[in-house]
This record gives structure tokens, C-alpha cells and sequence, in this order.
């Protein structure tokens, strides 16, 4: 069992060299730029644990990082990152500022008029969180009350009951409530402030990812989650569109990560679950 293990792993690493060697002899725009420079410039967000964040020494850590650090030795490359807005990111029109985004976006019908998904990582699970001391028992509570969300994410487009996700293995999910308004922020961390302000103070609820709930709850934040998850979504790597060559060289990396079991391995550490399959 052990040698058939190992046997598999050197076919699957040999597997993942030639289709990168391959790539290099049939380089577009950007992995020419990526294998030229032997760099690949990575945006990701620095406030969003446990995927992103400044550790206690001042550097970026967490989960999307060392997916990208494996990533980048995949390719036989070194990793650079830049530390763009949210809102800069999903705009578009990076033109050559970083070669690729990894921060986990749901793909949709329109965000795919502008990006390319080369691989989904992870599948991510949206809750509903709410004042320690709300009164607040199920989610159909919340029809009409004030809800804050994070801007240009696929949380705000559920709460605007637009969510068209487009991934074949994605799970099924419903509307199980109307907002009465829709607050959105910059930031997670800044509608979480708000809400740690009291019971309909400024909100009665935030839509956020369960893990950076989990993690605020750690902190001491005075909130708690309400009732079940409102929906689960595949989470995917960005680029822009037009470079077949790199979105298959990205897509053949990822391939390999979750053959080997690293994608796995990576979710448990910074998870303590596997998060790299649909639920």
C-alpha cells in the first residue's frame, strides 16, 4: 500500500512538471511574465482570518497564503504579494498589478464576463450572525430588519436575492429572507464592529463566512450565530480573463494539490476541517 502511495505521488508530481513545461513552451501574457520573472504577484486580502491576515510578526498568514506558497513552488516560482481592497479586486482591469487573485470568490454568470476561475479550493459556509443578546431565535426573523454585508461579495448578492452561482457541484439553496435594508462595508471586520454595538443599534444581523465569525467569537467579540448555515458556495482562485495558457497551468497546479492531499492537509490546519469538498 505504502509503495503504490509513493508510486502515485511521483506520477501525479511528474504529471504536474510537464503540463507546466509544457505551458512554458506555449506561454500567453501572463505566465510568460510569471515564468520569465520566476515571480507570480498574488493579491489577497490582510483582515480576513484565518485565510488572510498579519500574523503576530507582522506577516501575511493563514490558509489562502499557503495555498498560494505551494502553489508558487509548483510552478517553480517565487510568490510575491500585494494587499489590494476587496472592491479593487473584483472591479477588474488589474492591468499587470498582480498576476492572481486568491481570496476566495463564488463564481457567477457575471463576475465570469470578467474573470477566469482556473480552480475552486474550497466551498465556504454563510451565516447569519447576531447580538449576544438578541432576541432573534430563526432566520425568518430576520425578514425586514437591518442587515450589514460586505461589498461585492456573493453574501450581498444573497441578501439582494440575486445569487446566480456558476459551478456545476455547487449546493442547492434558497432565500430565506428579505432585508428590509442592505448595509454594505469594506470590510468584515466593520460590520462586525457595528454590530458588537448592541442589539439594532446600527444592526440586527450580519451575513458573513462562519469561519471569520468563529474566529471574532474568539476575540471576544459579543455576538453569536443564529440558527442554521443560510448557504454554502464553491470558492475559487481569480484571473483575468484572456490567458488560456495560465488558467491551464493554475488549473493543473490546483489539480494537483488536491491529489496529493495538500488542499486537505491545509484546510485542517487552518480550519480544523476538510472544507475542500461540496457539502
Amino acid at each position: 500500500m505504502l509503495n503504490t502511495l509513493r508510486n502515485f505521488q511521483v506520477i501525479a508530481a511528474i504529471a504536474t512538471a510537464w503540463s507546466i513545461s509544457a505551458a512554458a513552451a506555449q506561454a500567453g501574457e501572463v505566465l510568460d511574465r510569471v515564468l520569465s520573472t520566476k515571480t507570480i504577484t498574488i493579491a489577497a486580502v490582510p483582515d480576513w482570518p484565518p485565510h488572510s491576515f498579519l500574523n503576530d510578526q507582522g506577516n501575511l498568514d493563514g490558509f489562502d497564503i499557503d495555498v498560494s506558497n505551494d502553489l508558487a513552488k509548483r510552478l517553480g516560482v517565487q510568490v510575491k504579494f500585494v494587499t489590494p481592497a476587496w472592491s479593487i479586486i473584483t472591479a477588474g482591469k488589474w492591468e499587470g498589478r498582480w498576476d492572481l487573485a486568491i481570496g476566495g470568490m463564488t463564481p457567477t454568470k457575471e463576475r465570469a464576463e470578467k474573470f477566469d476561475f482556473p480552480a475552486v479550493y474550497y466551498y465556504d459556509i454563510s451565516v447569519a450572525a447576531i447580538y449576544k443578546d438578541s432576541k432573534l431565535t430563526t432566520i425568518a426573523e430576520l425578514d425586514g430588519k437591518t442587515i450589514g454585508v460586505t461589498a461585492n461579495t456573493s453574501d450581498m448578492e444573497y441578501l439582494n436575492q440575486r445569487l446566480v452561482i456558476d459551478s456545476p457541484d455547487a449546493p442547492a439553496f434558497d432565500y430565506k429572507f428579505k432585508a428590509g435594508q442592505v448595509k454594505a462595508y469594506e470590510a468584515s471586520s466593520t460590520a462586525l464592529d457595528d454590530l458588537r454595538l448592541g442589539d439594532g443599534v446600527r444592526l440586527d444581523a450580519v451575513v458573513v463566512s462562519q469561519n471569520y465569525l468563529e474566529k471574532a467569537l474568539k476575540s471576544g467579540y459579543p455576538l453569536k450565530q443564529l440558527s442554521d448555515p443560510l448557504y454554502y458556495s464553491p470558492e475559487a482562485v481569480i484571473a483575468e480573463r484572456g490567458d488560456k495558457e495560465f488558467y491551464q497551468a493554475i488549473a493543473s497546479a490546483f489539480e494537483g494539490m488536491k491529489q496529493d492531499g495538500t488542499l486537505t492537509r491545509l484546510s485542517t490546519k487552518w480550519f480544523g476541517l476538510d472544507m475542500t469538498k461540496a457539502n
